[in-house]
């Protein structure tokens, strides 16, 4: 895979044209094998940025070492013994951010592919109360979304209809995109207990920031492929993300709509879905009972099981745009003020 450097990437016209040098801003770096690479992500972090938290993930290599070596007075080293997983590292690193008084957190792959040249375009839209939490869209362009391997598309775009159902906010389009901010507030607002440590983590954050009425805003930002084989391996999409996916949607459908709230929505959802049981049972039914006997089912029977299910369709139909006009809107309330 040939890295993408941060010469590579495309230089904005108004890029870093806000002063935030008086802003309490942390970017935090998971490694794991990233020791070819760390020492040019650290060298360009702008100098505006207050923290730097490198996350040693149980990295083989020495990644460690060449961080240090860059002697970065803005660096701050977290070691864990065990591998967790790129969502582990970076709770992990947020929370030690956080706790030496970071405002905001920036996550940063360490392998070099996510350019600094977006980083005040991720922090702005929070610090200035637009928004929880803001992360990056390579496919706002229509021209990134040609440009993009066909199956690599046909999984994003899959996935991406998928977790928008899961995690209830429907105004986002790239949900695996890594490169995220967050809000003080926002990340002690989360269930960390419930945010996946491996591979499902950016989307199990979505799911949890839905639960946390979070407002989520995504930057355009490029999509560059020069031919590298992706980490995501297919079979365990298959397998795995439906069975996680699904687990996320009916975590927040129960806590959104019965415990932390019940509203018309709620009454959509409950009225279609026993509705929809009714019609089905009834008309299996007395189908089954068509058959064994070999006497046909009265057109009152065939209605009594027919109206029940398209009525609930309706009603479920409801549920959905109800959801869809329900992502959040109102920001978190902040407790902090500047220095």
């Amino acid at each position: 895979m040939e890295p993408l450097t941060n010469q590579n990437w495309p230089v904005r016209a108004d890029s870093f044209s806000h002063d935030l040098s008086g802003e309490k801003v942390a970017v935090v770096i998971p490694m794991y094998r990233v020791a070819p690479y760390i020492q040019q992500v650290i060298s360009g972090i702008p100098a505006w940025v207050w923290l730097i938290v490198a996350v040693d993930d149980a990295s083989p290599d020495d990644s460690t070492e060449k961080a240090l070596e860059t002697g970065d007075p803005r660096l701050v080293l977290v070691r864990h013994t065990q591998n967790q997983g790129v969502g582990g590292a970076v709770m992990s690193g947020f929370k030690k951010a956080f706790e030496l008084g970071a405002r905001v957190a920036v996550k940063m792959d360490g392998d070099d592919q996510m350019s600094p040249a977006f980083l005040d375009d991720l922090v702005i839209p929070i610090l200035s109360g637009q928004a929880d939490y803001s992360k990056g869209n390579r496919f706002f362009h229509l021209s990134e979304i040609a440009g993009m391997p066909f199956v690599r598309r046909v999984g994003n775009l899959g996935l991406s209809f998928l977790t928008k159902i899961a995690s209830g906010y429907w105004n986002v389009f790239d949900p695996t995109n890594g490169y995220l901010a967050i809000d003080v507030n926002t990340f002690y607002a989360l269930d960390a207990r419930h945010i996946h440590k491996r591979y499902f983590f950016e989307t199990s954050m979505l799911i949890e920031l839905n639960l946390a009425r979070a407002v989520v805003h995504e930057v355009p930002m490029p999509a560059r492929y020069k031919g590298e084989v992706s980490s995501l391996s297919i079979s365990r999409s298959l397998l795995e993300f439906p069975y996680r996916l699904a687990g996320g949607f009916f975590r927040r459908l129960w806590l959104e709509y019965f415990v932390l709230d019940f509203s018309l929505g709620s009454l959509f959802l409950v009225i279609g879905v026993l509705l929809g049981l009714f019609g089905t049972v009834w008309g299996l039914y007395f189908w089954r009972k068509s058959i064994i006997t070999g006497i046909p089912a009265s057109t009152g029977t065939v209605m009594i099981a027919v109206l029940p299910v398209i009525l609930g369709f309706q009603l479920l139909l409801q549920a959905l745009a109800f959801d869809i006009q329900n992502v959040p809107k109102t920001v978190i309330r902040r407790n902090w003020s500047r220095n």
